[in-house]
């Protein structure tokens, strides 16, 4: 494994590429990556590589590595397993959220970032677990009604609270909305001393069952900065290798094992080697939608 290691990095070197990494990663893929955050985070470091970086191979899901793409149009983007698909992001299409535009003129479309290009190209304004209360926030007070796609989740999540008049699409993160109430319940009896971070995009019953809800940059900043020394930490698994890392004195647990996103997991270390070595599986998003969703993610990148 190390000899591996040293290969990946020398291709690195070679290549002029940046590695990132979303925190669901697997622990080896966040450990060799220059960068690891959230969606947002990842989204402003992608749109802020400098000329000296040529390649940029995106350890994420498969949206992810297109908004990468969309933000850096003169540089190559890999994906190490181009299969590493979302199905949230699956659930909604360019056409069916055009068509949902069509029925409410005037109403802002407000895209989350797990979504196609294709999806982003034709919303108002895109958003991440992060910023979504501030996007609908000030989306709601400009006047009209709100559509919020693909997960139903997080917007609900939202309307709760900001009190926007919002069209909410029926999709959802399978990982995420397969957790219940009685999986905190069985958590939280056993680490009762424990404080639960859970995110959005989890049911409206598990969210009320919460100590604070919140995005991944979020629950680091939460589990860092809090007293308590103790949380259970309901999103995918791949949040407590970075958790534990940054806060070795404190003790973090998963709500449950279903929070394990499978095509998260599909990218490794082979997988990085191999991409950096054949500079194939490049992704890449057609002139027209990417300079179309480009402005969405912008408008969300602008939101401080």
């Amino acid at each position: 494994m190390k000899e591996l290691r040293r290969e990946i990095l020398r291709l690195k070197e070679f290549r002029k590429a940046v590695i990132l990494s979303h925190n669901y990663q697997a622990d080896e893929i966040q450990d060799i990556a220059d960068f690891t955050g959230d969606s947002l985070e990842l989204a402003r470091r992608a749109a802020s590589l400098g000329d000296s970086v040529e390649t940029v191979v995106f350890c994420g899901v498969y949206f992810m590595a297109e908004t990468a793409a969309i933000l850096n149009p003169s540089k190559k983007i890999l994906i190490p397993d181009p299969l590493s698909g979302c199905p949230l992001a699956d659930m909604i299409t360019a056409k069916e959220l055009s068509e949902l535009k069509a029925d409410n003129p005037g109403a802002t479309a407000v895209c989350y970032v797990n979504s196609s290009a294709e999806v982003k190209a034709v919303s108002d304004i895109c958003c991440t677990s992060s910023n979504a209360e501030k996007v609908v926030g000030t989306a709601a007070a400009a006047g009209g009604r709100v559509i919020f796609v693909p997960d139903r989740n997080l917007g609900d999540w939202v309307r709760r609270r900001t009190g926007a008049d919002m069209i909410i699409w029926d999709g959802f993160c399978p990982t995420h909305d397969r957790v219940a109430a009685d999986d905190i319940a069985a958590a939280r009896l056993k680490h009762p001393s424990a404080k639960i971070l859970a995110h959005p995009e989890c049911r409206a019953e598990v969210l009320e069952l919460a100590d604070e809800v919140a995005s991944t940059s979020g629950m680091l900043k939460i589990a860092r900065e809090s007293p308590d020394a103790e949380f259970i930490i309901v999103t995918e698994s791949g949040l407590l290798w970075r958790l534990r890392k940054e806060n070795p004195s404190k003790k973090f647990h998963s709500a449950t094992p279903k929070l394990v996103c499978p095509n998260m997991k599909k990218n490794d270390l082979h997988k990085l080697h191999r991409v950096l070595k054949s500079m194939d599986a490049a992704v890449d998003v057609p002139e027209d939608v990417r300079v179309r969703a480009k402005k969405a993610i912008e408008r969300m990148l602008s939101v401080k």
